[in-house]
């Protein structure tokens, strides 16, 4: 309600008065608000009518429901789209429908309820559509924050495509797979600061069945004009940030390196770091020597070392904010954008040959048989002896050393890969599931296009800084607990009960048969794996096993991690490119009482589950955008091979169709259903098949198949193949299900039942 500001008759107000009242309210208000404030009547109304009109004429203020508002402010309910996160992570939302020849709309500070009671509807994220309501910040013009009244949907009116210009207008080539084949119409004028062949932000403003829909350029994102930028594609369709605010910058900057105040002083400690061979940043770094303890006999005392980013990025600073809203570290074939900028990553926070860096260690001493006696956690200031690659230190162990590994042959890697044949002894008792699928690697050539697609080799060495890493990250863990400090953990549930019942029924069709009682472990998945090791079915098996798998998440509650079967597991080994890591140095930083620089005393549980979530959900958003610039990447690699022939395996299995994918680049593509044959096919879900109706003709999930290449689209990254190889029949599949492993073929002596009580481990 308005405030009354005279009471008593008194002379009529002035222009600048009725102004300052509209502004100064936080609701639109109309003549009678403003006749009651002023205390105007009878025929001065009249006169007040008047001068609003003419207010109104000369654009200082716009009228609209509910009554007249500044101009250029917004009502106080808008709809609004989600768009983005500002640098201190906080959602920002434009208004769905804006004149733009008023300029840019102006943006909206969505605020999240805060707590550790779990939201009774799904968190708004970005691209959702919202109903808010808004108000002005205080002291801020034209800036505004939005409390969230109802999410109505997805925005469906942005897409991103590329720009193609034309002599009456230009077209948009959607970028996404699901909008390829429909191209968007721009009509002259609408382009904006388009031009051909660059990124654009689309907004619809004509749909029709008849003809192409309509759309203005809202945005250009930047130039697609080299291979080199096809990352381009995935960050802005993702909402990833890889620019870093101004003050972020500033900040990194100015940081000093820190002193050895404080600190043990390990720079003359044997550690070095065993990294790939165009790693950037270094932030882990290993030793091991043999324990002289007698009652450890043959055992070993562990160390490792992690760059201290803690002392750097403080809680609450422009780096810490920038750091939470991205997440993690995203790799692209072509770029990397990272979490920090790389002052931090890769100068202060990178253990360099030979230079003094700060870092947080747990020394663990483990017995012969591998398992961990006991830990402690140290803040160190240390000097990396050398500067290894992962197939460098295998060849000095091999037999094979240059002149960088072989002076550290005896001292330094011998010890650490006897430690790792006692931490591997007790990683198979451990028994994590072991699944076997080629993990590819897209190389560039010089102009950014694909050289070649590769399986790298794995190697002792690669395993041996796993084995270190996941040992250091359970201690971790375990110091947090005892100390019963909030952390968060890396948690990985137990499959759900529908997708065991699902994986049972593909083992069915090749003759393994699931137990179905007992409790739920990663041997049982093993048993499977190793029954189908040498045979056809290995690939397939591990394909839907993977499957099968929970996702895993961030979380201040202790699930377990089901894959690596450890009761408790917390990410300490990367803070350089996840968040998470980050939150767990501070945390031991707070309990080990290593500094002032540690997780604040008020943060909770509940505060870092929220934080868990949206870590999560960078971590997922990441993934999708790496794996899609590859197959860009990939489409656009094929695209001149339209017409050639190769091999795969179906790789998915859907009612509209199969997914293929290639045995010579790990590209995946399609085969529509219509394509198929004369017969019609039907979706066997629990098979993971397509089955003919009439001749019983069956694609199912990993068969070998050759296609033909029939459409290749490299901005949508989509491939379209045509099946060239016959299904199997009925008789091929019969023969199949009879033939059922022995005893011996089949899963070792009698593996555990399956119990999913939903128990949290």
């Amino acid at each position: 309600m308005a405030k009354r500001i005279n009471p008593n008759p008194s002379p009529f107000p002035s222009r600048e008065q009725v102004l300052a009242f509209i502004a100064g309210s936080p609701e639109k208000v109309g003549k009678r608000e403003i006749a009651a404030a002023f205390g105007i009547k009878g025929s001065d109304k009249i006169e007040l009518k008047r001068l609003l009109k003419e207010i109104e004429e000369d654009g200082e203020v716009e009228k609209g429901r509910g009554g007249l508002a500044p101009a250029g402010r917004l009502p106080p309910v808008v709809l609004a789209d989600i768009t983005g996160r500002d640098r201190d992570g906080e959602f920002v939302a434009t208004v769905a429908e804006w004149d733009h020849a008023k300029g840019p709309p102006p943006k909206i500070r969505v605020e999240i309820p805060r707590g550790g009671r779990k939201p009774s509807r799904p968190a708004p994220g970005i691209g959702d559509r919202a109903l808010l309501r808004v108000a002005q910040e205080d002291g801020e013009t034209g800036r505004y924050s939005g409390r969230i009244i109802k999410v109505v949907g997805k925005n469906k009116a942005d897409v991103i495509g590329v720009y193609r210009a034309g002599k009456d207008g230009g077209r948009i080539i959607p970028v996404e797979k699901r909008s390829q084949g429909r191209e968007i119409a721009i009509p002259p004028g609408e382009e904006g600061p388009a031009r051909d062949g660059d990124l654009v932000s689309v907004s619809l403003t004509r749909e029709s069945r008849l003809g192409l829909p309509q759309g203005r350029v809202r945005e250009r994102l930047g130039s697609l004009g080299s291979e080199k930028a096809v990352s381009l594609i995935a960050l802005h369709l993702h909402h990833i940030p890889h620019f870093f605010a101004a003050d972020t910058l500033a900040e990194a900057d100015a940081v000093k390196p820190v002193s050895l105040k404080g600190r043990e002083d390990w720079r003359s400690e044997p550690l070095l770091t065993i990294d790939p061979p165009d790693a950037k940043d270094h932030d882990d770094a290993v030793m091991a020597l043999p324990d002289d303890d007698p009652s450890n006999a043959g055992g070993f005392v562990v160390t490792v070392a992690i760059a201290d980013v803690a002392a750097y990025v403080r809680p609450g600073s422009a780096l810490d904010r920038e750091a939470l809203m991205r997440g993690n570290s995203v790799y692209f074939p072509d770029r990397v954008v990272p979490m920090l900028p790389e002052r931090i990553s890769n100068d202060l926070c990178s253990l360099r040959q030979g230079e003094d860096r700060p870092a947080l260690a747990i020394r663990m001493v483990i017995g012969a048989d591998g398992v961990k006696r006991r830990h402690s956690v140290h803040r160190v200031m240390m000097r990396s002896k050398a500067k290894l690659a992962y197939a460098q230190a295998q060849a000095a162990i091999d037999g094979h050393p240059d002149e960088i590994s072989a002076p550290l042959l005896e001292t330094a890697l011998r010890p650490l890969w006897a430690a790792y044949e006692a931490l591997k002894a007790a990683r198979d008792a451990r028994g994590p599931l072991a699944l076997d699928l080629p993990e590819r690697k897209v190389l560039l050539n010089p102009e950014g296009g694909v050289d070649r697609v590769v399986v790298p080799a794995r190697l002792d060495a690669h395993r041996l800084i796993e084995e270190f890493m996941i040992l250091a990250n359970v201690a971790a863990a375990e110091t947090l607990e005892q100390a019963k400090q909030p952390l968060i953990y890396r948690v990985h549930d137990e499959p759900a009960l529908e997708k065991m019942r699902a994986l049972g029924e593909v083992l069915a069709s090749i003759g393994i048969k699931l137990p179905k009682e007992g409790a739920l472990r990663p041997v049982l998945f093993n048993r499977i794996l190793g029954a189908v090791a040498e045979t056809e079915h290995a690939l397939f098996i591990n394909e839907v096993v993977l499957r099968s798998q929970a996702q895993a998440i961030y979380s201040s509650q202790n699930l377990g991690h089901f894959g690596l079967n450890l009761r408790r597991y917390a990410h300490f080994t990367s803070p350089i490119r996840r968040y998470a890591d980050l939150i767990v140095h501070r945390a031991l930083i707070s309990a080990c009482r290593l500094g002032s620089d540690g997780l604040p005393s008020d943060v909770s549980a509940g505060h870092l589950e929220q934080i868990g979530e949206q870590i999560s959900t960078a971590e997922r958003r990441a993934m999708a955008a790496e794996r899609e610039t590859i197959d860009r990447l990939i489409a656009h690699h094929l695209a001149d091979r339209v017409g050639a022939i190769f091999t795969g395996r179906i790789s998915g299995v859907t009612r509209s169709g199969l997914f293929i994918k290639l045995d010579e680049t790990g590209a995946d593509g399609f085969v529509p259903i219509s394509t198929l044959g004369a017969d019609y096919y039907r979706h066997d879900e629990a098979r993971h098949a397509l089955v003919g109706e009439r001749s019983g003709e069956t694609h199912r999930l990993g068969d070998p198949v050759e296609v033909k290449l029939v459409e290749a689209a490299a901005v949508a990254g989509a491939l379209r193949f045509e099946l060239l190889s016959e299904g199997k029949s009925r008789s091929d599949m019969r023969g199949a299900t009879s033939k059922r492993p022995s005893r011996r073929a089949g899963l070792p002596g009698r593996p555990p039942g399956i119990r999913n009580s939903g128990s949290r481990r």
